[in-house]
């Protein structure tokens, strides 16, 4: 009797079942996340040492279940659609794995010793990648406010982290008072849309608000305060204002991850909403992500023409790009493989590009002390390698041929033109515009480096360590690459029938 009891128990609550192969990934990491921590209570100060390598290895173990995931090639759907791995995912988690590992390169003996425990620096900087990980995968709301909150609250503590520093003190706050004002509206929109749909799955809200009978002004009203408080995210203007000072303030390591990894996060996020759970809506979703492009992308670009501090240029310039990569989002009804192929493109691209400019900041800061423009005068005569390297980021930035940006920018303009409407077009001219504009200030940089005198007449040779050089080549290579070879690219961002379906006419 007691058997047959058990036995209708244990088929009642049958565990579900889970596919380990699928979430490989995010569990090796945060096994990796998880070392790092008990080496961190265990060793305590011996520790510092071995948390660099160690945080290392822990960004590369995961790329070896990405790609047996990438050669296997099929999707995988986990906990009703909340979580999806396809294509798009794993080069997603691939660039953030990536990109975390070159932020570490750049960390390696670059913060101040003595003044805070460097293990903590390594744990907050995973514990952030793990939320964007998740993020690559999210399909749900709950899932998606998870990931958002698990990457952005160390990113708040990472901004500070030069505690005895006002500026860097000053940063912290304005990301973190600006952070939980854009959560807290998109909290309330995401609110709305749980009220709305019944559901927290994006393919739940996307059938009930394309149906035509919900109502209409509140889910307009949720889309907007969903999409603002993931544009602060993104720096899109005008949620814009922190970036230039925290960035700033921040210590320079940290103002590449946020300028790369915390801002492609965001653009993932906008992704997976607007392809899938605003999709019926584009009649709100487009006007919205018009405006908020071009003004982003005019605005950055007119404010970087006036910087003196490179860190606040590039702080501008990519205000500037985010336009640019919203641009594909203002025509997703009409051209919805272009526009998602130009998005995954340029986050690719630009985490390249834009590392690669910000390690060659800090090897140069190593020796003159400075993140004015003016010190980086007669670069090429005391460190012509430096000066090359410098060249391709912002000549890819730019996107002249034959770097990656270009190809970055040639598909955007390709969604924008395959559209085929005066949205389109009108936005595919702003677009030219301000590449014309952005190409001045990088201009300027260039000018300095090869044809200005160098400062005060220091001509003594940049000292640059091993981990800034790996970090060089690495960046450097994948821009030269990238567009030399776009093809690269296309297995990974043309498999999206599995988010275009979900498309009007899909």
């Amino acid at each position: 009797m007691i058997a047959t009891l058990l036995a209708q128990v244990s088929s009642t609550f049958e565990p579900p079942t889970l596919d380990f192969h699928a979430l490989a990934p995010e569990i090796t990491f945060a096994a990796c996340v998880a070392l790092l921590y008990l080496v961190d209570m265990i060793k305590l100060e011996d520790g510092r040492r071995l948390m660099p390598g160690l945080s290392g290895l822990a960004l590369l173990a995961p790329l070896i279940p990405i790609m047996t995931l990438a050669l296997d090639g099929a999707d995988r759907t986990l906990f009703g659609g909340a979580f999806v791995v396809d294509n798009v995912a794993l080069l997603l988690k691939a660039m953030f794995f990536l990109s975390g590992y070159v932020v570490v390169l750049l960390s390696t003996n670059h913060l101040a010793e003595g003044d805070f425990w460097e293990s903590e620096y390594y744990l907050m900087l995973t514990s952030s990648l793990l939320g964007m990980v998740v993020m690559s995968s999210a399909r749900d709301l709950v899932t998606i406010f998870v990931a958002l909150e698990l990457l952005s609250i160390p990113a708040y503590l990472m901004a500070t982290w030069e505690k005895r520093s006002l500026r860097s003190n000053e940063a912290g706050l304005k990301y973190y008072l600006m952070g939980v004002f854009a959560s807290a509206l998109m909290l309330y929109g995401m609110s709305l849309l749980f009220g709305i749909s019944g559901s927290t799955l994006l393919t739940d809200i996307g059938a009930r608000i394309a149906e035509g009978n919900s109502s209409t002004p509140i889910v307009s009203l949720a889309i907007v305060l969903v999409i603002v408080g993931f544009a602060f995210k993104v720096s899109a203007v005008p949620f814009h204002s922190w970036a230039p000072d925290t960035y700033e303030g921040a210590p320079t390591p940290v103002t590449a991850f946020l300028a790369v990894a915390s801002k492609a996060a965001g653009f993932v996020a906008l992704l997976q909403l607007a392809f899938v759970g605003f999709a019926g809506r584009t009649d709100v979703v487009e006007p919205l992500m018009w405006v908020l492009a071009a003004a982003s992308m005019t605005v950055g670009n007119l404010i970087a023409l006036r910087q003196t501090n490179i860190v606040r240029m590039l702080a501008y310039s990519g205000i500037a790009q985010a336009g640019f990569i919203l641009a594909p989002f203002a025509v997703m009804s009409d051209s919805a493989t272009e526009s998602l192929t130009a998005v995954v493109t340029y986050l690719v691209i630009y985490a390249a590009m834009n590392l690669g400019a910000f390690v060659i900041v800090i090897a140069v800061a190593r020796k003159t002390q400075s993140g004015e423009i003016s010190s980086f005068g007669g670069l090429f005569g005391y460190a012509p390698g430096l000066t090359v390297a410098m060249t391709v980021f912002l000549a890819s930035l730019a996107g002249i041929p034959p770097l990656g940006g270009w190809f970055a920018k040639f598909v955007v303009f390709k969604a924008l033109a395959t559209a085929g409407t005066p949205w389109g077009y009108s936005l595919a001219v702003v677009m030219a515009v301000n590449s014309v504009v952005a190409f001045y200030y990088y201009a300027l940089v260039l000018k300095a480096m090869w044809f200005d005198e160098a400062p005060y007449g220091d001509t003594s040779p940049v000292r640059v360590p091993v981990s800034l050089i790996s970090a060089t080549g690495l960046t450097a290579g994948a821009t030269i690459l990238f567009g030399v070879f776009p093809g690269l690219l296309g297995h990974f961002t043309g498999s999206l029938e599995g988010i275009i379906a979900v498309l009007p006419g899909g």
